[in-house]
């Protein structure tokens, strides 16, 4: 007991107080990070607290809860958010870009994936450059922020925005650099893909985060047939929320079947009938769910499973 009061009286000496959008090093989900965050953790260990979901007292998506979670958020009130993420605000909104390594995987499912569909095949090496992607689907309420309106069927300003084509994001897109004076875009399919993996820190996972989707994602087994608020599900190594389940997210790419050969930085065909989806969604089967699966749709088509995150 004397330890817990001791954390909460430095965290007030200290009067560190971050404001966050949804994000792993928000623990007790006010909206900022202060020693509460820190004590919340620390409770955990002590008497196995469970006042937060399971998956909030893992801050560095280790899959373990431990001290290593404790010191994570110490270093980041003491010196702020790390280097490798970026706050960005719109009329009042903010939101969260990761800055991903680059470096080279194997795209596509393995050849004893007995859930693989053919278009997963055959699997290839891939090169691609660092580049930056969004924490979380594109929320409701940025959406608002940024176009004025929200079609999405199922009402949340946390939940990601769906009924928006392709077409549709890039509109949204093209709005937001101009706010912004940035160049943010749709992910390409192997940026999607190697993200979710997650990246260099590529633990093998199934799905974006582990191995046990309840864990990971929001599907048609959990998700009481609705979309969910972002990042309430375990992230994955590179902290992104929800690249399993919860909305289809658009890639920049025109759909196109694999080939053999190694690639660097592939954007898919220069054009096509139809837009490569990835995910799955809050009404998909664990089976759509998994890293390797890929979806297609016309770029006007939208529908209450489809949305999409930024990338740069």
């Amino acid at each position: 007991m004397k330890t817990k009061k001791f954390l909460l009286a430095m965290g007030a000496m200290l009067m560190l107080a971050l404001p966050m959008s949804a994000n792993k090093w928000d623990v007790t989900g006010d909206g900022e990070v202060t020693a509460a965050d820190v004590t919340a953790v620390y409770n955990k260990l002590l008497d196995n607290d469970t006042t937060y979901p399971e998956s909030a007292y893992d801050v560095n998506g280790d899959g373990n809860i431990t001290a290593a979670d404790v010191t994570a958020l110490y270093d980041v009130l003491l010196n702020g958010l790390p280097s490798y993420i970026t706050e960005y605000t719109v009329n009042g909104v903010t939101f969260v870009m990761v800055d991903v390594e680059g470096g080279t995987f194997t795209m596509g499912a393995d050849v004893d994936d007995a859930e693989a569909s053919d278009n997963e095949y055959p699997a290839h090496e891939v090169t691609v450059s660092s580049f930056a992607i969004a924490q979380t689907e594109v929320t409701q309420e940025l959406w608002q922020a940024v176009m004025g309106y929200n079609y999405s069927g199922h009402a949340g300003d946390k939940n990601p925005v769906e009924y928006v084509s392709w077409e549709m994001c890039n509109l949204f897109i093209s709005k937001l650099n101009q706010l912004t004076g940035q160049n943010f875009r749709l992910p390409t399919e192997a940026e999607w893909e190697f993200a979710a993996r997650g990246g260099n820190k590529n633990k093998g996972c199934l799905y974006a985060g582990g191995n046990t989707i309840d864990d990971v994602a929001w599907y048609d087994a959990n998700s009481n047939e609705m979309s969910h608020a972002v990042a309430t599900k375990v992230c994955n190594e590179l902290g992104l929320y929800d690249m399993s389940g919860n909305v289809w997210e658009w890639c920049s790419d025109w759909y196109a079947d694999y080939s053999s050969e190694s690639q660097v930085n592939p954007t898919g065909p220069e054009t096509g009938g139809e837009k490569v989806m990835r995910g799955g969604s809050w009404c998909s089967s664990a089976k759509k769910c998994r890293n390797a699966k890929r979806f297609k749709a016309p770029s006007g088509f939208g529908d209450d499973d489809i949305g999409f995150r930024l990338a740069m």
